[in-house]
């Protein structure tokens, strides 16, 4: 059987135990992005099966009904938002989904993130990189708010996270949100308003679906404090395209500390966050690191391995009939 494994950015594939399972088989990696359309319909062509990784390959119909071989995309977590079900349904193709949601990796990167801008970390070690000593004046995390806009398992590790460090945790999001909130003595917004107001860090914890895509506004950001710092390591699309950029210039919030982008992967610092002190940007590293890696490639590889022995698949789209 082909397999192909497009995007594979890390090149930590076969280093990873769970790749064991794919022995045998025909596996076809490819680190860097494929450069046009057409390009990615010659890569994928000859697959029987493809691991997507994520969100970066975008299956539509079009991609789709250019695939005549394809009869199983096995994903790499629960879900996405990237794939047409209806077209893999009508064309015979299988999705497999993994079963496994592990909060830990991108609580911890945002926590990471928090600490490495308020304490100014990467510019300060820039500097010293450079020969110089004299240092900027940083904000303290104690007795600062930081606001949690969704406490679901990622919000709750990270709000767990600032209470420790002596943070006062304000969070806003649906009714379930302000009910966690309560149990857990953590203060609950007003509204989403005054959760900007108020915040000195602000992070994202939003599930993206339709009714969260754009959630939050130019008119949200411009609520808060110049001295504040707004984190997404949830999905871009949460923020409204250039709201962010536009509210930085602006100086409201002051700073921003940034995991996902609306267009992935960022190459040669083809961004404006790239060139402005007050944005600290990482590669979406909020799952990558190998534990998760483990957990999550060995879902998708143990689907690949039951469809080639005939055995059931965990389907996101149980109606398909198999070509």
């Amino acid at each position: 059987m082909h397999i192909v494994i497009p995007d594979e950015y890390q090149d930590a594939i076969e280093r990873l135990a769970c790749y064991a399972l794919l022995d045998g088989q025909d596996v076809t990696r490819y680190r860097e992005p494929a450069s046009s359309f057409e390009e990615l319909v010659e890569r994928l062509r000859p697959a029987d099966a493809i691991v997507a990784i994520r969100e970066r390959v975008t299956f539509d119909r079009a991609l789709v009904e250019r695939l005549p071989n394809l009869k199983l995309i096995a994903l790499v977590g629960r879900n996405a938002t990237t794939i047409d079900y209806a077209a893999c349904t009508e064309h015979g193709v299988m999705v497999s989904r993994g079963q496994s949601n592990s909060p830990t990796s991108p609580a911890e990167l945002t926590v990471a993130l928090i600490l490495a801008s308020r304490r100014n970390v990467v510019i300060e070690a820039e500097r010293m990189r450079r020969g110089e000593w004299p240092y900027t004046l940083s904000h303290r995390l104690r007795g600062s708010t930081l606001g949690i806009f969704g406490l679901g398992n990622i919000g709750a590790l990270v709000a767990q996270a600032g209470a420790g460090l002596g943070m006062k945790v304000l969070v806003w999001g649906q009714a379930h949100s302000a009910q966690r909130a309560a149990e857990l003595g953590y203060g609950v917004a007003d509204g989403k308003a005054a959760l900007f107001e108020q915040s000195d860090v602000l992070s994202l914890h939003v599930r993206l679906r339709p009714d969260t895509t754009g959630i939050v506004g130019p008119e949200d950001m411009a609520r808060m404090k110049p001295t504040a710092l707004i984190v997404n390591t949830s999905r871009a699309e949460l923020i409204q395209p250039g709201a962010l950029l536009t509210a930085l210039r602006a100086g409201r919030p002051g700073y921003a500390a940034v995991d996902v982008y609306e267009r992935e992967p960022i190459m040669h610092g083809d961004h404006p966050f790239m060139s402005m002190p007050n944005v600290i940007c990482t590669p979406h590293l909020g799952w990558a690191e190998w534990d998760n890696f483990e957990l999550y490639y060995a879902e998708a590889f143990e689907q690949i391995a039951a469809f080639a022995e005939g055995r059931p698949l965990r389907l996101a789209n149980p109606d398909v009939r198999p070509r």
